[in-house]
């Protein structure tokens, strides 16, 4: 029996201009799931009319700034290639069953084509995983919802395992605490270790979606395998959108409330991020950065994210592997 293997993630535009910010934009910022707009009358107008005419040229260049960083093109799309070389070539030593695909859920590779490929490939089941170790109905169902669409149109669809969550896997957290410790050991230790999280709004989680608690138990695990005191971490959401209230504490003011009382040295690791993309090289390795050292901090540093460090191809193809 033959069986796919689909890592998914997030998405990308297709080049740094307004045009491809545009399309890109309109198709995520259309996910109901995404948004779960109380008007979507409203909700389209704004997007339409306003969002679609502005924030793509504004998108576009902060991705000037980091295309091209990890090879060709976006950084997102690279590394997660290479994920995927390196989850290939792990399991094949293991398995000669395996066919291998990559989709976005948004822009391209589209999932739609990512599951045509493994149905042409003869697949009789597939197993996804999207990376995201953090469960969210906006990123995690989201994408489910995608992937049962495509199958729900075909007449012999194959088994599908869909895997939720990996926030709690030890070949992941080990993989976090290795990073740190690399990390720490060329650049010391800092007064401050900020575990900075995706945000989402508050609203969301008041309904049902357990992505906080995903956030905080993966921040528990983390700092317990580093042996953190409490006052040497903190958890805190970024990457902040629209006028609502979204989950707190959000890592801009946290930094910059950090400088303001005398804190000098932070470091900050994203573990909700598998591969490094605008959130992460843009959002905290620049602007973040920027936000600490005006109020005052010395000195600032950001661990990479996981990418495809072996141990991280090997935590991976390890969740993988359980499925089979």
């Amino acid at each position: 029996m033959k069986i796919g293997i689909l890592l998914t993630n997030l998405g990308t535009p297709d080049s740094p201009t307004k045009t491809a910010l545009k399309r890109y934009l309109k198709q995520f910022l259309s996910d109901d799931r995404v948004i779960q707009p109380p008007n979507k009358l409203i909700w389209w107008l704004a997007l339409n009319v306003v969002i679609l005419n502005i924030r793509p040229a504004k998108s576009a260049k902060k991705y000037e700034k980091i295309w091209g960083k990890f090879g060709k093109g976006s950084p997102l799309l690279s590394i997660t290639n290479l994920q995927l070389q390196g989850v290939k070539k792990t399991l094949l030593a293991q398995y000669d069953n395996l066919v291998f695909e990559m989709g976005m859920r948004y822009g391209n590779p589209s999932l739609p084509l990512a599951l045509k490929n493994l149905k042409s490939k003869g697949c009789d089941k597939i197993i996804v995983l999207p990376l995201y170790p953090q469960y969210s109905d906006t990123t995690t169902l989201s994408t489910l919802d995608e992937i049962n669409t495509v199958l729900n149109s075909w007449a012999d669809a194959p088994e599908l395992v869909f895997i939720d969550d990996y926030y709690q896997d030890d070949g992941y957290i080990q993989s976090l605490v290795n990073s740190v410790t690399e990390h720490q050991a060329q650049f010391g230790k800092p007064d401050k270790l900020m575990i900075s999280f995706h945000g989402i709004p508050q609203r969301f989680v008041d309904n049902g979606d357990v992505y906080y608690d995903h956030c905080v138990n993966t921040t528990q695990l983390l700092a317990k395998a580093l042996n953190l005191q409490e006052d040497e971490y903190q958890l805190c959401f970024q990457s902040i959108f629209g006028r609502e209230e979204w989950l707190k504490p959000q890592t801009k003011t946290s930094l910059e409330s950090l400088a303001n009382n005398g804190v000098s040295h932070v470091q900050v690791i994203c573990p909700g991020f598998s591969v490094d993309c605008l959130e992460t090289l843009e959002e905290i390795d620049e602007e973040n950065r920027g936000y600490f050292m005006k109020a005052g901090g010395k000195v600032f540093s950001y661990i990479p994210a996981l990418n495809d460090r072996n141990d991280h191809i090997q935590a991976l193809s390890s969740i993988i592997a359980k499925q089979l």
